[in-house]
């Protein structure tokens, strides 16, 4: 009999997971991992209480063990608090510092969920190990999930082929629907639980009293980039994304005014105004650190630009240092440096790599 660990994260989809798993045949082991700690890392004025006066984290660990004893598998508990902080959070902070908007949670896949996890996974006699992604792999290939408004397959871009050896995504062919309706029916306690949400395994925050713990505010001026006119303050430019319409907080255009810009030299923030302005286009993006999982490269596919965007046409052309240049003549708002781009070959997922650079008819856009 072969043996799956299962990364227990006390919520509906891994619960399936688990679920499935056995009826398969599998001799299932549960596996929680607690990678964020309030107080040692420092969260002492925002740290979250659930509710039932604990942290998630623990309420989160509850609801695991209490499905892994109804399906009767064991279930073990890791700590990866001090490696989390060192591959996940502080890339996440350093981002921020160079104006950047980073996805941690990609990086958490990457570090923490398919590296650590499947180390601690072995030493418990793992054959495979497994997790609830909404993903599919079949013949060695990453295909999307069935489940298109719930596919993850974004946030596994950066998770390498070797990695992906050995793991299995028991709810990628389901629907969410069916995935709940399925632990109502077998009785697991999780099955109208909430999904998760907020930054990955530090959860929902008020981003801004969060950031606080860690990067000093520097207050700026919000600068029309049409005009030149200062028409407000800025909090701080790492609060700020490209194309971020809500929390500028401006008297009357807040509901007009997209971000496009920042100086970091200068601490400004750059905005203009209508949600079809020309500043918030691009044409091209270059991309760093791009992890292959198709082996043969393609010139012409589609891209994700943010997690749930509709398929954008691309043509692809492969640069020197891990780098490809991306053309979209289309053109696309909101290309962020610092978000992750995917590229897909119908429903295969071709690489994903961070945005760099975004540009416009050949030249670098002054985003940074």
């Amino acid at each position: 009999m072969k043996t799956v660990v299962v990364g227990m994260s006390g919520g509906v989809d891994s619960s399936v997971a688990a679920l499935l798993l056995k009826e398969q045949g599998y001799h299932v082991i549960g596996l929680f991992m607690r990678n964020w700690d309030s107080f040692a890392n420092g969260e002492r004025e925002t740290a979250p209480v659930g509710k039932t006066g604990i942290c998630p984290q623990e309420e989160d660990y509850n609801d695991a063990k209490k499905v892994c004893d109804h399906l009767e598998i064991e279930l073990y508990r890791k700590d990866f608090i001090g490696e989390y902080y060192e591959y996940v959070f502080k890339y996440f902070l350093e981002e921020l510092e160079k104006g950047r908007t980073p996805n941690p949670d990609i990086m958490c896949n990457k570090y923490i969920k398919f590296d650590m996890f499947a180390k601690e996974a072995r030493k418990l006699g793992a054959d495979y190990i497994a997790t609830g992604h909404y993903a599919r792999l079949e013949d060695g290939k990453m295909l999307r999930a069935v489940d298109k408004n719930k596919d993850q397959t974004y946030f596994l871009s950066q998770v390498s082929k070797k990695q992906l050896e050995n793991v299995l995504f028991p709810i990628g062919g389901m629907l969410k629907t069916d995935v709940r309706r399925l632990a109502e029916e077998k009785g697991i306690i999780t099955a109208s639980k909430k999904d998760s949400t907020g930054i990955c395994f530090i959860g929902e925050r008020n981003l801004t009293n969060f950031l606080k713990n860690y990067l000093p505010n520097q207050p700026g001026d919000i600068v029309n980039i049409e005009t030149s006119e200062v028409v407000g303050k800025h909090i701080g430019l790492m609060y700020y994304t490209i194309g971020q319409r809500r929390g500028l907080y401006i008297g009357g255009m807040k509901n007009r005014m997209f971000v496009v810009g920042k100086s970091l030299d200068k601490n400004i923030l750059y905005i203009c105004i209508g949600e079809n302005n020309e500043y918030l286009v691009s044409d091209s993006c270059i991309l760093e650190e791009v992890n292959y999982l198709k082996v043969k490269r393609i010139t012409e596919g589609t891209a994700k630009f943010r997690y749930r965007q509709k398929d954008i046409f691309v043509q692809l052309e492969y640069l020197k240092n891990n780098e490809i240049l991306v053309k979209y003549p289309q053109g696309v708002k909101r290309v962020t440096p610092g978000q992750a781009c995917v590229i897909y070959d119908q429903d295969e997922l071709v690489c994903g790599g961070i945005i760099k650079e975004v540009r416009k008819q050949n030249k670098k856009l002054w985003y940074l």
